[in-house]
Parts: structure tokens; C-alpha cells; sequence
């Protein structure tokens, strides 16, 4: 028979007018992967964020194992078996893996902490559910896969039953993410229930047993992902026909426009993270930089943007050197930069959607004239983005820290492209965003190159890649190993030379 591990019943939540959540119904069986689908603000964490206790909801009842019960901080939620795994991990970087674990549930020996036992029982879990961690290694030595797994564990040791993964292939390289659908699935044949909040068609269809979709704080339907392709997913999503295929014109391939000559750069640790790089980027081209996380990719984006120091070579665009200039020197130049962490890098959290808007341009006119904003034209301004890039909610005097991910990325897309930059940067540009909104930036990239500009591309996601780009580098351990035209790239070629292999130094 089977049974009910959660029932959520009529569930509304209200933040003042906005209603996120309109009175949902969810049910989940003991066992099973439950995926929840739907755009970028669409109310799936703020069902999830009830359901673990972050939330109060303003009706409807919750049901665990077939017992109704009153959610009202996380503790409740623990206690009844459920663990949340947040987007954004919740761990101490100067801690070990094992003291993240325990953390709040410290096993004493009378006043005295019990590293030793409770490593051993943190070592059975690991084994049990397939989680391989090294218990004796602090958080900020050890990759992002092996941090969610941490974080995996430390609900297990809190005796979940019920885990909610929030997002979790968001900042994981293609081989993390087929480590982790095997953990997903190892979890479910051990009974544990689980919920994943996603928006990856794929995905969804490589783990999850049944999805429920949510729009626009409605739900939609609930299906049986076997009888469901990735087209019905991503319509009853977004609402209309989603394509998944981008279009483009042949490429009109112009002058050289920015020249990255045997750049050297450090990483945090003073190691060379960049190694005597060389690329070319031509007006009228998308040229994707394929790679593991983690060589290089991140110092170059910085020293190109003038957040991090070049140690030796130069940057030239357009005939100028930027080598080392400051950031504001650099977008005055004609460089625009997507970054690929947009709550560090791409905006002011405290600040408005108008105020983020002009971030770059706040001095100049119409927005500020001798020293005094002009707010009637940032307003105006922001409003006409804010439709044109379909960020919700559409209220320009919004914070920005409130906006889901997926909004938040729309901001910082719509202020670089109107900037209307010689060359634009875009790191994870679709980093946690619907199909929808995929649809929409992969439009705007697009229409960048057939303006002329030229698109540098920095993307984990390989068939994003493949799918945007004109030329593919393939960079490791700080080099680029290998240029190919897109049409002759396939994710096995890019992979093995993503790992090292078939390189081959001739460059193009």
C-alpha cells in the first residue's frame, strides 16, 4: 500500500498583496522522487520553505505520515523527519566536514565533545547512502559536489526521512550531477522521500518519478514523469510552446576585437589558475569556453573585468590596453560583464530593481545631472526593462534581494545588454533559470552577435554551449587546449578534452 509521507492541503502564502502560493495541494508517497517544476518565482521554495518551517502559511494544513502537524520553525520540521538542502549551502568554511555535520547536535562525553563517535556515525551514513566525504577536511578545501553532499549528510544525521534538494544541480559540473542522481536514487531505494525543486527538464526526467508543476503560484497538474516528454514539461510550465532549439543566421564574422595574449593570473592561493592563456574574439561571433570548474575560468572573467590582478600579459580591446585597468575604466571601454555570481558580483541586494538598473550609469544623463539624480527617469527607464526582460514582480521600487534567482539574473541581463557593449561577458548566464527565461537569453545573446558584438561565453552547461556558440575553446588547468568550429563539437569530444585528453596544441 502506499503511503502518504507528506500531504500539503490547500496551502495559500501571502506576503502582504502578493499571494506566492494559491492554494496548492501536494501529495508525496514514502519512496518516492517528487519533482517540483516551475519558472523562476513561480512559489515552489516558498512551498518548500513552508513545508520546512521558514514559513508560516496563511491557510491550509500539512500532513506527515498521515498526521497533521504545525510547522512553525524547522526544528518542528526535523523533528518530524524532514531536511532541507538549500541552494545556497549552509556550512562553515573553516570548519571540517564532520564538525559541519554535528553542528547543534553535538554528541558530549559529559562536558567534553565526542569527535571520535560522532565521526564513526558519520562514516556509517556515508557509506550507507553512497556519500564518499573525507571527514577530517575543512569546507573551503573541498569541491561544491562534495560541500551538497555534506550538507545531504547533515540532514541524514538528523534522522530525515523526508529530504527537500533545492535546486541542486545549479552549481554542479555534468559529472557531480550524474554522482548525484546515483545518491538521489540510492536515498529512494532506501526509503527516504524526496522533493527536488528544479527547472531542468532533463533532469527531472533522468530521476524523478512523478512532478508537480507550479505556476504562477497555481498548481498546474501533477504528472507521471514515464508518460511525459521534455516538450509537455516545459509548456505546462511556461504556459505556451517553449523552443529548445536556438535559432541563428550564419555567422558574419568581423575584426578582431579582443586579443587575451599569455595572460597569467593567481588564484586566492598565489598558484598560477590562469597559465599563459591566449584567445581571439571577433565582432560577430559567440565564442564558448567549455571546462570543469574549477581551471581557470573564474580568475580569467576577473582579470579581464579588472577584478583580479594579471600578473603578466595584456588584455587589448579594440585596439586599447585594458591590462589591469579598474572596472569602471573597463565598461567606459565598451566591455559589459554578466558575472557568473550574481549576488556577489551583479548586484547591490539592498538596492531597488530601478537603482540596480542604472548601477553602471547613474552619473550620466538622463539619470543624474550635476550630482542629483533624476528618479522620474530611472523610474521610467527601469519600467520599460523590467517589461521588455519580464522580470517579476514588475515593481521598479522593489528590493532586488527579495527577487527569486531567476529575476535577479534578468536585472543584471537587461542593465549589460542595453548597455550596448562592444563585448560582452556571460558567465553562467542561465545559471538556476527556467526554460522560459533560458528562451529569453539565449534570444538576447544571440542578438548581440547578429548586431555585430561579440559574446564571450563561459558555461558549465555543455549542450548550452554547443547550442550558442560560433567557436568552442576548451580551457584546462589554466590553458586552452583545443579550438573547434561548434558544428563539429558533440559532448564527448568537448569532455575528453575537458579532462585533459586528445589535446591537441595546434590552436585556430
Amino acid at each position: 500500500m502506499d503511503i502518504k509521507a507528506i500531504e500539503m492541503k490547500n496551502i495559500t502564502k501571502k506576503f502582504g498583496d502578493f499571494t506566492a502560493n494559491d492554494n496548492i495541494d501536494l501529495t508525496v508517497h514514502k519512496g518516492e522522487i517528487h519533482a517540483l517544476l516551475g519558472e523562476n518565482g513561480a512559489g515552489k521554495s516558498t512551498l518548500m520553505n513552508v513545508l520546512y518551517g521558514l514559513y508560516t502559511p496563511t491557510s491550509g494544513d500539512i500532513y506527515i505520515n498521515s498526521k497533521k502537524v504545525n510547522i512553525t520553525n524547522p526544528n518542528i520540521a526535523i523533528k518530524n523527519g524532514i531536511g532541507m538542502v538549500h541552494q545556497h549551502f549552509m556550512l562553515v568554511d573553516t570548519f571540517t566536514v564532520v564538525e559541519n555535520i554535528i553542528l547543534g547536535m553535538e554528541t558530549t562525553n559529559g562536558a567534553v565533545l565526542n569527535i571520535k563517535e560522532a565521526t564513526k556515525r558519520v562514516e556509517e551514513i556515508s557509506k550507507k547512502y553512497g556519500l564518499l566525504v573525507d571527514c577530517h577536511a575543512k569546507i573551503q578545501d573541498i569541491s561544491v559536489g562534495m560541500q551538497q553532499r555534506v550538507e545531504i549528510l547533515k540532514a541524514l544525521y538528523r534522522g530525515a526521512d523526508i529530504l527537500i534538494l533545492d535546486e541542486p544541480t545549479a552549481v554542479l559540473t555534468p559529472q557531480e550531477i550524474d554522482e548525484l542522481i546515483n545518491i538521489i536514487h540510492s536515498l529512494a531505494d532506501q526509503g527516504k522521500t524526496i522533493i527536488i525543486i528544479t527547472h531542468k527538464l532533463k533532469e527531472i526526467k533522468a530521476v524523478a518519478d512523478y512532478c508537480t508543476i507550479i505556476r504562477r503560484g497555481k498548481k498546474i497538474d501533477t504528472v507521471k514523469v514515464e508518460d511525459v516528454n521534455e516538450e509537455n514539461l516545459a509548456e505546462m510550465m511556461v504556459g505556451r510552446e517553449v523552443s529548445f532549439v536556438t535559432d541563428k543566421k550564419p555567422i558574419n564574422r568581423g575584426k578582431k576585437i579582443l586579443n587575451i595574449n599569455n595572460v597569467l593570473i593567481k588564484d586566492n592561493r598565489k598558484l598560477n589558475a590562469v597559465n599563459g592563456l591566449s584567445l581571439e574574439l571577433h565582432s560577430g561571433e559567440i565564442l564558448g569556453i567549455a571546462g570543469v570548474d574549477g581551471n581557470g575560468q573564474s580568475e580569467l572573467i576577473e582579470g579581464i573585468t579588472g577584478l583580479r590582478h594579471i600578473e603578466s600579459g595584456n588584455v587589448i580591446l579594440d585596439g586599447k590596453d585594458i591590462t589591469n585597468k579598474t572596472p569602471f575604466e573597463i565598461i567606459n571601454s565598451g566591455l559589459s560583464n554578466i558575472p557568473e555570481d550574481r549576488q556577489k558580483r551583479g548586484l547591490v541586494l539592498d538596492f531597488t530593481i530601478a537603482e540596480n538598473m542604472i548601477l553602471e550609469n547613474y552619473h550620466k544623463e538622463p539619470f543624474s545631472k550635476k550630482g542629483r539624480l533624476n528618479h522620474k527617469s530611472i523610474e521610467d527607464f527601469s519600467k520599460k526593462l523590467i517589461e521588455k526582460f519580464d522580470v517579476r514582480p514588475n515593481n521598479p521600487s522593489q528590493k532586488v534581494g527579495a527577487l527569486s534567482g531567476g529575476n535577479q539574473q534578468k536585472v543584471i541581463i537587461a542593465r549589460e545588454v542595453t548597455n550596448n557593449p562592444e563585448v560582452l561577458i556571460a558567465a553562467q548566464p542561465t545559471r538556476g533559470l527556467d526554460v522560459g527565461a533560458i528562451e529569453y537569453v539565449h534570444r538576447y545573446l544571440i542578438e548581440q552577435r547578429d548586431n555585430g558584438k561579440a559574446v564571450l561565453l563561459i558555461s558549465f552547461e555543455l549542450d548550452e554551449v554547443i547550442n550558442l556558440s560560433d567557436r568552442i575553446a576548451v580551457i584546462y588547468e589554466g590553458q586552452i587546449v583545443d579550438i573547434i568550429d561548434a558544428k563539429d563539437a558533440d559532448e564527448r569530444k568537448l569532455g575528453l578534452l575537458m579532462a585533459g585528453g586528445g589535446v591537441n596544441n595546434e590552436k585556430k
